[in-house]
């Protein structure tokens, strides 16, 4: 499956050209907001009117849609030139503010997918239903989802362990993580999804059999001695994280040993391949 670019921004524009570029510091992707502005109103200066939006958003006080990045994009001349861009949230908030008859379908989408949402916050379990019925979307099999609905709760159930020996900030769950897979992948998360050729895509979603495994026991070790040792604090549970890391590195070498070969690999599950990846890998070449 070729990844170009990002099929939600194709989508939801009925596949018009809308330029984006994945960020890789930020781990986001954004988008071309005179691109947006084009497609949206048929304007013949979408420059213009998105400078007369961005000053009239300005007036009202709407600093977070108004406060673009620039990044270089390529223009229909071939060269690169500073744009404004805006991350996926930003996205949103620029297509509610045009008033044009071609944003309506999309903020219709918006709606239903508000609403649904809203639904979900009274009856969970259409939430869990929907994440299945996206896994068989993409041809993961029955078998798989069943096993990934059950990693998910057990995640969760690391990550209570973790709040309840003092880890309450985001980074400080990211670093504990981080210790987990480099002790027995040797890389951390971020750099064993750009190992796989992922971006937005979950990690986990795109292991093997074996890797997944080497996950779990990872994960299930470092809870059960989280839970057993209670340590508090940033700097004693990523001690318990590296322990539970090495029981699965220990695992994993002993494996290794057996198949003569590495267990890690750089195929992803449903083979993803970004094609400007592959235009830098055949340019090495």
């Amino acid at each position: 499956m070729n990844q170009d670019k990002m099929h939600l921004v194709n989508k939801i524009f009925n596949n018009e050209t809308i330029r984006t570029v994945w960020d890789k510091e930020s781990e986001k992707y954004y988008i071309s907001v005179v691109d947006i502005v084009r497609v949206l109103t048929d304007s013949k200066n979408p420059r213009h009117y998105w400078n007369v939006l961005k000053g009239r958003l300005k007036e009202e006080g709407n600093q977070s849609v108004t406060n673009c990045d620039q990044l270089k994009l390529k223009s229909s001349d071939g060269k690169y030139y500073k744009t404004d861009v805006v991350d996926i949230k930003g996205m949103f908030r620029i297509i509610e503010s045009i008033p044009s008859k071609n944003a309506e379908p999309v903020k219709l989408w918006l709606a239903k997918l508000g609403s649904e949402r809203v639904d979900e916050v009274f009856d969970p379990s259409i939430a869990a239903q929907r994440s299945m019925d996206l896994y068989r979307a993409k041809g993961y099999e029955e078998k798989w989802i069943t096993k990934r609905m059950q990693s998910i709760q057990d995640r969760k159930e690391l990550t209570d362990v973790w709040k309840e020996n003092g880890i309450t900030e985001n980074k400080e769950f990211a670093i504990l993580t981080n210790e987990i897979y480099k002790t027995w992948s040797g890389m951390t998360a971020k750099e064993y999804k750009e190992y796989k050729g992922l971006r937005k895509e979950s990690l986990r979603d795109n292991m093997d059999n074996i890797e997944v495994s080497l996950t779990d026991i990872s994960e299930e070790v470092t809870k059960r001695l989280a839970k057993k040792t209670k340590p508090k604090g940033l700097e004693e549970n990523i001690k318990v994280a590296h322990a539970g890391g090495q029981v699965a590195k220990n695992t994993r070498d002993e494996i290794e040993n057996l198949l003569g070969e590495s267990v890690i690999t750089n195929q992803n599950k449903l083979n993803y391949q970004y094609t400007d990846e592959k235009e830098k890998l055949e340019n090495k070449k």
